[in-house]
């Protein structure tokens, strides 16, 4: 697609013209999508015309939210698994080309937290962060080349989520803090070695966003990863009554999941298509 023709797809949707969406007949993988952020990418996307591949470690959340955006109209498959397993990646993306045909974007969106102080986090805990927000989106980049790296004019970019521990760092969370700065690095050296290929990589740093990451943890979300339970959420015994956790956010309350999936669309939109290897913050305001 010439910026000509990208301009005119721009030009059409926002006039009311283009009924079909922005990503008609495109492919995106979205993995983390059974729930949460990744779920309302996945049925962002298939709104805007995506073939969409769902992914996510629980099987039977990421085959209904595929059987819920085909009700609804759209086209999306599911290939669920664990994105820590190194064969998955291979699968994943040999999945998605056996079923469509072939990749325009990738949003490398599972994760979790696995908090401690840092002078009481352990080895597993540090490498663990590491493994799922920076090598698992690098296997599935990786395993991706083959059909991204290729001069056809097609609209492709790769999102990686960040978040703004990884921005600014946070109490009790060296490891993820760590991981996530690492996930802007590795975004900037994709844009740059496959920007030739017309291949746009961009990193969304979300802040407050209401997950099961942000929900208190006294709640009891958890997650098993390798046999052991993994409590998610943040604590909130000594939270002073008054204090409100978005005393800092500009626009005074958390985001929800699908206006922020919204963001992350835009970066794969022809809208962003002069767009790549920034960081977008997605925090109502929080940290300028």
């Amino acid at each position: 697609m010439s910026a000509t023709d990208r301009l005119n797809t721009i030009k059409g949707h926002l006039s009311g013209n283009f009924p079909t969406g922005m990503l008609t007949g495109e492919v995106a993988i979205i993995t983390g999508s059974g729930q949460g952020i990744g779920k309302s990418c996945a049925e962002v996307y298939a709104r805007e015309g995506a073939l969409v591949v769902v992914t996510d470690i629980d099987a039977a959340k990421s085959d209904q939210v595929a059987a819920d955006i085909n009700a609804a109209g759209g086209k999306a498959i599911s290939i669920p698994g664990d994105v820590l397993d190194a064969a998955f990646p291979e699968k994943l993306v040999e999945g998605t080309v056996s079923a469509f045909g072939k990749i325009n974007h990738i949003v490398n969106n599972a994760g979790f937290t696995f908090d401690g102080m840092l002078h009481k986090t352990t080895d597993k805990q540090f490498e663990m962060m590491l493994a799922v927000h920076n090598t698992a989106p690098f296997r599935i980049v990786r395993a991706a080349a083959k059909y991204l790296r290729q001069k056809d004019g097609a609209n492709k970019s790769i999102i990686n989520i960040s978040s703004t521990s990884g921005l600014h760092g946070n109490i009790g969370q060296a490891n993820y803090a760590t991981a996530k700065a690492g996930v802007i690095g590795l975004t900037k050296t994709i844009a740059k070695e496959w920007g030739g290929f017309g291949v746009r990589a961009n990193t969304v740093a979300f802040g407050w966003v209401d997950t099961r990451l942000t929900r208190a943890k006294e709640s009891g979300a958890s997650i098993e990863v390798d046999g052991q339970k993994v409590s998610l959420g943040i604590p909130t015994g000594n939270r002073a009554a008054k204090v409100s956790p978005f005393a800092d956010i500009p626009l005074g309350r958390a985001g929800n999941a699908d206006e922020v999936a919204l963001s992350v669309l835009m970066l794969s939109s022809p809208m962003s298509s002069y767009v790549s290897g920034i960081t977008l913050p997605v925090t109502g305001g929080r940290g300028i």
